[in-house]
């Protein structure tokens, strides 16, 4: 008589699409170039007519941006490469160790390389039949979850499969992510001390998109109340703020650097940074956040910033990624 199966041979072959914005592939101006042409041509991040701003994406921003952005991207690669794709792959890497036995999982770049298309051509060849799709933003916004997921449909499409799918739209309030968020900021002012104001800085979208229905603002503001309510803050001693405008029209606000300029003249000498929209640390948290603006908070008045790292690769966010796959296939 044949042993009776497993129960794990009756479940559906399940794999993970850990999917994250994207980097260029070296801090050079026309491999920066490329991946901001590829960023800001999708429709979903840029709304204006193709018509009228694909030449401008083209012709002006590209050209003027890349060789900036090249020297900004130089301050924050390190041997292994950019930091979004080191933390992520390292993410995926002990995210596959922790479900050995449920699901593999793989990261894919929603632009640049690894590409979302080239991890779900991997799953087909492995005769994956069920699908999970993560994206690594805990707010759902219209310029980035829903992208994710234009890509993988035309890559499905593509190859004519389709496989069982699962798709995690957001997770601004899952207590576990909530919970590791409150503990990382415990965990740096235990270590370094508390600072005169800790700044909740999270990305900005245009003011726009929020008045046509993009929940991610109320979701930003939830997620942050959370927070603060978990790691105990004291009111007053917090902010919400918004980073990473770009262009005339208003974004989310208050912004960031108005408010690191201002809050020395208001007696505010140490301040503490944590960006608890950004999954893994990249070019927004480490270039921008750690450097642009400790620099400018110093210049305006103030002793330091200090930057709280992501959660990246961290154990406690590896189980609250599991969570996350776990509940979405029930």
């Amino acid at each position: 008589m044949s042993a009776a199966p497993s129960p794990t041979e009756h479940q559906p072959k399940t794999a993970v699409l850990l999917a994250n914005l994207g980097t260029p592939a070296a801090p050079e101006a026309r491999y920066v170039g490329r991946f901001l042409r590829e960023f800001l041509s999708d429709p979903r991040v840029v709304d204006l007519p193709r018509w009228l701003w694909l030449p401008l994406l083209n012709l002006v921003i590209v050209p003027l941006r890349s060789r900036r952005s090249a020297e900004a991207y130089r301050k924050v690669w390190t041997e292994e490469g950019s930091p979004l794709l080191v933390f992520t792959l390292r993410l995926a890497k002990k995210l596959s160790n922790r479900l050995l036995g449920q699901a593999t999982v793989t990261a894919g770049m929603r632009y640049g390389e690894p590409s979302i298309a080239a991890a779900l051509a991997e799953f087909h060849s492995q005769g994956v039949q069920r699908l999970v799709v993560l994206p690594l933003y805990p707010q759902f916004s219209g310029t980035t979850t829903p992208s994710v997921f234009d890509a993988v449909d035309a890559a499905l499409q593509t190859m004519n499969w389709q496989p069982e799918q699962h798709r995690v739209e957001h997770y601004y309030q899952h207590p576990q992510w909530i919970t590791a968020v409150a503990d990382s900021i415990t965990a740096f002012q235990r270590k370094h001390g508390t600072a005169d104001m800790l700044l909740f800085s999270l990305h900005g979208i245009p003011e726009r998109y929020v008045r046509n229905g993009d929940p991610y603002a109320q979701q930003c503001r939830d997620s942050v109340a959370a927070i603060v309510l978990q790691a105990g803050l004291e009111e007053g001693k917090w902010m919400l703020t918004f980073q990473s405008r770009v262009g005339r029209e208003p974004w989310l606000q208050p912004y960031t650097d108005q408010v690191l300029e201002q809050l020395p003249k208001q007696g505010v000498q140490h301040v503490q940074v944590v960006c608890p929209g950004f999954a893994v640390d990249c070019l927004e948290t480490l270039e921008e956040i750690a450097m642009q603006n400790g620099e400018l908070f110093e210049e305006s008045g103030g002793k330091s910033l200090k930057y709280i790292p992501a959660l990246n690769d961290g154990e406690a966010h590896v189980e609250v990624m599991a969570s996350l796959v776990e509940e979405s296939v029930g």
